[in-house]
């Protein structure tokens, strides 16, 4: 299904068209101009798989740049500074404070000026067939000759761009990239964009990038050529490349989501591990999960002062369990908690303090609430990924799926946490292995009988 489409407003007064899928790492992917529609491309199965898969490790976040596909038209073409504020915007509309960017083609040259600028919001970027010189980054042979047609030809245009990219042997996905274009952009504002980005030099701010760069290079390209990819690699301190196979000009296959996803992950290990004391040797941490059961409801029939009241005991109780047991509180959700504990025993000794809490003080009938304010509980261990005091990765994502297995008043565990526990005289129900949304392995899961 389709995510929900939302709308930024920009410094300069756009209106850019956005929408976010996952729960992970945030990775926001750029493309360039005269390719962008983010309701069209979703319904071209490979980029809906792709999207889907990424979401599966990442919060994956797509934008239109102003003057594509559903961000606000008929404005100033599209240069690098208005293409940097439309991606400034999206950020802080989401409040992501630290990004990592995937940047195709002429969208590279945008996302390297921005790490230089704000290198406070950037954690990493990757760069699919980026040239960092005045000339765009996929040039066709043809191309020259193909640009007369553009204001007499547009549908000519875009079925002999697109064979230009990608061929004549996959006929459909080639008929899908010149209908890709022509529901991107009008002939005026794929010329206007493509050669305002085309002619900016921006080698000049290489040796200024800072965060980590992953270069990548299709093998078989008939037109890029490999050079080019060595010369970003040498010049930013920072990067590496990776070579793939194909010769396809779409950025998302398995091969290029693979090479991302192992770069991305290992940049955000790396980040920030001290601020959840989590330094090289250290890293195992078990993490607790919470979920007001029905809190849509609450607060429907509470409303929202009565509401509110409600929720404030709600995290008083639960911030002094975590105090009482050395529980580091990450973020709360408003419905819930997201903690991390450096002991399994702790963690579940908290969950079990916090559970008797607030049945004693909330558990029973409370402003026409038949049973009270219910929470589910969910604990899982292992190493997270610690970025900008927040925690991500398979072992949050797995506690928060524990915990929405669990039923109002429950503590649900993974088998590791029973394990990490056993002799210290818990007591567990066996709830059989669960599949857990969004991981590949289904986990057995245990009851805390509390």
């Amino acid at each position: 299904m389709l995510p929900r489409i939302q709308y930024a407003p920009t410094s300069d007064g756009a209106s850019i068209a956005f929408w976010a899928l996952g729960d992970g790492v945030p990775i926001v992917l750029m493309y360039p101009p005269g390719f962008s529609n983010i309701q069209f491309e979703w319904d071209i199965p490979e980029f809906r798989a792709t999207y889907e898969n990424v979401a599966e490790w990442a919060t994956v976040i797509r934008f239109d740049q102003r003057n594509h596909g559903l961000s606000e038209r008929g404005l100033a073409g599209v240069s690098l500074d208005s293409y940097e504020h439309d991606l400034m915007g999206v950020l802080d509309r989401l409040e992501i404070q630290r990004a990592h960017l995937f940047a195709a083609n002429d969208a590279g040259k945008v996302a390297l000026v921005f790490a230089v600028k704000h290198p406070d919001r950037v954690a990493s970027l990757s760069l699919f067939r980026t040239n960092a010189g005045p000339a765009t980054s996929a040039p066709s042979p043809g191309w020259t000759s193909l640009v007369p047609l553009i204001r007499h030809d547009w549908h000519l245009f875009t079925n002999l761009m697109a064979t230009a990219l990608n061929g004549l042997d996959d006929g459909e996905q080639t008929s899908r990239i010149a209908q890709f274009i022509r529901e991107s952009v009008t002939a005026a504002e794929f010329e206007s964009a493509g050669s305002a980005l085309a002619a900016i030099d921006v080698q000049g701010v290489l040796p200024e990038v800072k965060v980590p760069v992953l270069v990548m290079h299709r093998m078989d390209t008939p037109f890029f050529r490999i050079d080019t990819a060595r010369q970003l690699v040498s010049t930013i301190a920072d990067a590496r490349l990776s070579v793939l196979p194909g010769k396809s000009p779409i950025a998302w296959d398995n091969a290029v989501v693979e090479a991302v996803r192992a770069f991305v992950l290992e940049v955000a290990a790396a980040e920030n591990r001290a601020r959840f004391g989590l330094r090289s040797g250290n890293a195992f941490r078990t993490i607790l999960f919470t979920d007001i059961e029905q809190h849509g409801d609450l607060l429907r029939r509470l409303g929202d002062a009565g509401g509110r009241r409600l929720l404030r005991e709600h995290e008083r109780i639960t911030r002094d369990a975590l105090r009482a047991h050395g529980g580091s509180e990450v973020k709360s959700m408003g419905d819930g908690f997201l903690a991390s504990f450096g002991s399994a025993q702790r963690a579940l000794e908290c969950a079990t303090t916090l559970q008797r809490a607030l049945r004693e003080e909330l558990g029973t009938e409370t402003e026409g609430l038949p049973n009270g304010l219910r929470v589910r509980v969910g604990i899982n261990a292992g190493e997270p990924i610690a970025e900008d005091d927040d925690l991500f990765g398979t072992a949050v994502i797995a506690a928060a799926r524990i915990a929405a297995l669990a039923e109002g008043g429950e503590i649900l565990v993974a088998n590791v946490v029973r394990e990490l526990v056993a002799g210290k005289g818990f007591l567990f129900n066996d709830r059989g292995e669960q599949p857990l949304r969004g991981l590949e392995d289904p986990v057995r899961v245990w009851e805390l009988r509390w």
